[in-house]
């Protein structure tokens, strides 16, 4: 007995030896990563001393081996970087500091990096070799130390376009076969969040999903599509895969894997500041971006064209698009969208006999405004090129591609060689029926917006969004990178009034909630979602739409709470745009301007009027002069709002 006892402590004893514990701090020791090798990976995360991510094991399973497996270090390496990062399209900030410290774990034939921010930590794998890889599997695992709650946006399917509701689920109710789309927002407890996404998925991949653990029920692990080996079409934009291969993807190394990012925060406001997943994706590969436009758009089909007032018959035909193209000039807006119905569904090529692309946009370019259009996946990849260069040839600006609703390892190649096919025609790309922002929209600038969003355009069918999805989608959707949310609704209804109407749609929440989103919500294309007829009756709100831009050179988050509220102010040049939003609950703020200048100020607002608890619609415009020495009070009706021009 004695003897066994002693040879167990020796096989513990060799076991210590042989485990070894490498860490890397964030620049400002808020920060730690610790990793241990041993007979398999794993890595743990603290926020200033305190365990938020427990030992995690990871793992990437090839057709031959297993990285990760009984590994030995052959080099590690710590070496700190202090740049900074001028976007050619500023979501945020026009110019980003990337200061973090970095690890590098060198084994045989890869290597596993970790970088450790102020504000969130990533790894990804790293393999070396030049050789054909196979990808079986990869351990990708976040383990808690408690049973905490989660923003859990369930998928029943990977064949989805990733609109989800965001489910308050606690950890150990998310059992091995329920899983969600990412980013994913825990509540670690005591004001700390952890938000968990990916970035650098460009090419030759698969995109993260999140599941639940089997063995850890504090634990979730990543969920990945196969390779598409056999797929339905069911209509001209459902492709749905049927049969999957057992392996996530094949390519030829060396390659460096999509990173696994944490954004941690201990204030929410940090969540909204936070551009971690821009910060990891790979540079900018356009030479000439002076063509890239962000701006505002007048989009067609939420409002189903429903154009009134007019002496011509309001549809898919060139007299109302004119109309919106009007209407955009009158406002300088920077572009309308012809959405679906311009063409034949079966064929991208066959225009409708009542759309002449040409005239549209030589019209367009007489008044100042661009032509973007809305094409099905499928119907564009079956004569990409022919199409592209009909496009560049029309003087087109811009394509909103729709539907693709998957980010299996051929989808994702499909994004990226869309955004660098289009990039060479000069063309900006709206993603729809898309996935979340996961970096591409660096390396190709040109790629100006995404959905993967439960936006307004549901509120056509469904009772979401309403206020409070609204103010849950900048700490969890937004964190990953810009929105094509859509707001702009006219017809706007409280929670007792609201109804889901198709051809003349209404959004939940007040009016100035609808304003404040051209504020909060982040979009370098930024839709007018509403009826032009509508706007025109509207020359109040018009005066805010008019002159809020959609790209800023700086953020600052006022105040802010994940699913009550949020408060944010921007800058583009002189001028700042504050917006407020709560959810149904009314609310009081205090807006301090001290990040003003020194100097005298005018203070355009827009609040919700003294009955909008009754009447949605009902808002008050004011002016005042501030300075940066002035606190205000905001006074938010239930699924209201504040917006504010600030200038000199």
């Amino acid at each position: 007995m004695r003897k066994s006892i002693y040879l167990l402590l020796a096989v513990l004893f060799v076991g210590q030896l042989n485990a070894k514990e490498y860490s890397v701090t964030s620049p400002s020791n808020r920060l730690t990563i610790k990793v241990e090798v041993d007979e398999d990976i794993r890595y743990s995360v603290l926020l200033k001393d305190k365990e938020v991510i427990s030992y995690s094991p990871i793992s990437l399973t090839l057709e031959n081996e297993t990285l990760g497996e009984k590994a030995r270090v052959r080099k590690n390496k710590v070496t700190s970087v202090n740049e900074e990062i001028t976007p050619v399209v500023a979501r945020k900030n026009a110019r980003i500091p990337d200061v973090y410290n970095q690890l590098m774990l060198s084994f045989k034939g890869y290597n596993l990096c970790f970088r450790a921010y102020d504000d969130g930590v990533a790894y990804r794998w790293e393999v070396t070799s030049k050789e054909p890889v196979k990808v079986m599997n990869e351990q990708a695992t976040f383990t808690f130390p408690a049973d905490h709650h989660v923003w859990f946006p369930e998928e029943e399917s990977m064949f989805s376009h990733q609109e989800r509701e965001y489910l308050n689920v606690k950890l150990s109710e998310i059992t091995p076969d329920r899983f969600a789309s990412t980013g994913l927002l825990v509540d670690a407890g005591n004001n700390v969040k952890v938000y968990i996404s990916e970035s650098d998925l460009v090419t030759d991949y698969a995109g993260m999903f999140l599941k639940g653990s089997s063995e850890n029920p504090y634990r979730l692990e990543g969920k990945f599509a196969g390779v598409v080996l056999e797929e339905d079409q069911r209509t001209d934009r459902d492709v749905a895969p049927v049969k999957y291969a057992d392996y996530i993807a094949e390519l030829q190394g060396p390659k460096n894997f999509p990173w696994r990012a944490m954004v941690i925060s201990d204030d929410d406001k940090q969540l909204v500041e936070s551009e971690l997943i821009f910060k990891l994706a790979p540079q900018n590969v356009l030479e000439e971006t002076d063509w890239i436009k962000p701006g505002k758009v007048a989009w067609d089909w939420w409002n189903a064209l429903n154009v009134y007032g007019v002496d011509f018959e309001s549809g898919v035909n060139n007299a109302t698009y004119k109309y919106y193209i009007d209407f955009a000039a009158k406002y300088g807006l920077d572009y309308i969208i012809l959405d679906e119905g311009w063409y034949h569904l079966d064929n991208i090529m066959n225009v409708k006999d009542e759309i002449d692309v040409q005239e549209l946009v030589d019209y367009g370019k007489d008044k100042g405004v661009g032509v973007i259009l809305w094409v099905v996946w499928k119907a564009l990849d079956d004569k990409l090129a022919e199409a592209l260069q009909q496009f560049e040839a029309w003087g087109v600006k811009g394509i909103k591609i729709d539907f693709m609703q998957r980010d299996d390892q051929w989808m994702v190649n499909f994004y990226e060689k869309i955004a660098r096919e289009c990039a060479k025609h000069k063309l900006l790309v709206d993603y729809h029926g898309a996935y979340k922002p996961a970096g591409l929209e660096r390396k190709y600038p040109n790629v100006i917006s995404y959905e993967g969003v439960k936006g307004l355009e549901n509120s056509k069918w469904s009772e979401l969004p309403d206020p409070e999805h609204n103010v849950t989608l900048p700490f969890i959707r937004m964190v990953a990178g810009p929105m094509d949310y859509t707001p702009g609704a006219m017809i706007n209804a409280n929670k007792e009034n609201f109804r889901k109407v198709f051809y003349t749609p209404m959004s939940s929440g007040t009016r100035c909630h609808q304003l404040a989103m051209y504020v909060v919500f982040e979009s370098p294309l930024q839709m007018l979602c509403d009826n032009p007829s509508n706007y025109y009756r509207e020359p109040e709100t018009m005066e805010f739409l008019e002159k809020v831009p959609t790209v800023w050179d700086e953020t600052r988050v006022l105040d802010a709470k994940v699913g009550d509220y949020v408060l944010i102010a921007r800058r583009l040049g002189d001028t700042w745009y504050v917006g407020g939003m709560t959810d149904w609950s009314p609310r009081t703020l205090e807006l301090d301007l001290g990040f003003l200048s020194d100097g005298n100020y005018t203070m355009n607002v827009w609040k919700d009027g003294v009955n909008a608890d009754k009447q949605a619609i009902d808002f008050k415009q004011e002016e005042q002069r501030v300075n940066s020495s002035s606190k205000i009070k905001i006074e938010m009706a239930p699924g209201g709002g504040w917006a504010a021009i600030i200038s000199k």
